[in-house]
């Protein structure tokens, strides 16, 4: 059941996306070779704390970490760890913030020093996809709209929209109904309606679509070890249009 939020409630899940929107200020200016995703674990942990936040993924389903921190291949949910970033990567950040009983989710891309142009390109098209939902993500539209947009700029492009990873809705929990794959048919998928809150957050594989898990359980990476890119926002659906609680 979807759950639709009140121009209060959105207000307040608003001070959580900000929060999140910061934390990604901060990391911007971090990021650089030599740094690890411990390291930037640890800004996120002593960030959110700072701003009276809460860390919501920590222990989520035994999911250990405040961030995923997902490098090159690597699509969504990598661990932090030691290894430092080298110059080239590219390497994804997604934070999960809860203030106030309220969820705000946003993933980032980062360039670590010079990336090559394939990287470049797989970014910004990756960047370009998520704008393109939101421009789609109107009260009346349905979600097959959004996603043919995200869909149909990422395959002309010539990359592959990962399908196995979903958006959702979120609320007071961060996986809430609905839930859709960024792929889609305009004028199909469910109504979109003023109140609802889910994300949009295009993940472009460079290669195949497919992907695998390792043995942790968590950490998804491109079948064929191609690039991966992901950018995602928290967005609300208003009568003027699609707000987006995590801009930065």
């Amino acid at each position: 059941m979807v759950t639709l939020k009140s121009k209060a409630e959105i207000k307040e899940m608003r001070k959580a996306g900000q929060i999140v929107a910061a934390f990604h200020r901060g990391v911007a200016d971090l990021i650089r070779p030599g740094l690890t995703t411990l390291d930037i674990e640890a800004f996120a942990v002593r960030f959110l704390k700072e701003n009276g936040a809460r860390a919501y993924t920590m222990g989520y389903n035994g999911y250990p970490f405040a961030t995923c921190a997902s490098v090159n291949d690597v699509i969504a949910h990598g661990f932090p760890n030691r290894k430092p970033l080298k110059e080239g990567d590219i390497v994804k950040i997604d934070i999960v913030a809860e203030k106030d009983g309220w969820i705000g989710d946003s993933a980032w891309c980062y360039a670590v020093g010079k990336v090559s142009e394939e990287a470049r390109r797989l970014m910004q098209v990756t960047k370009e996809c998520l704008y393109r939902g939101i421009e789609k993500a109107v009260v009346g539209n349905r979600i097959g709209d959004v996603m043919h947009a995200v869909q149909s700029h990422a395959e002309q492009s010539g990359y592959s929209v990962v399908r196995d990873l979903l958006g959702h809705g979120v609320g007071r929990e961060l996986h809430e109904e609905p839930n859709y794959m960024h792929i889609g048919t305009p004028g199909k998928g469910f109504r979109l309606k003023e109140g609802m809150v889910f994300t949009i957050e295009p993940m472009l594989n460079a290669g195949k679509p497919f992907m695998t898990v390792d043995a942790d359980g968590w950490t998804a990476r491109t079948a064929d070890g191609s690039l991966s890119a992901q950018y995602e926002h928290t967005i609300a659906l208003t009568a003027d249009g699609p707000m987006i609680l995590t801009a930065q």
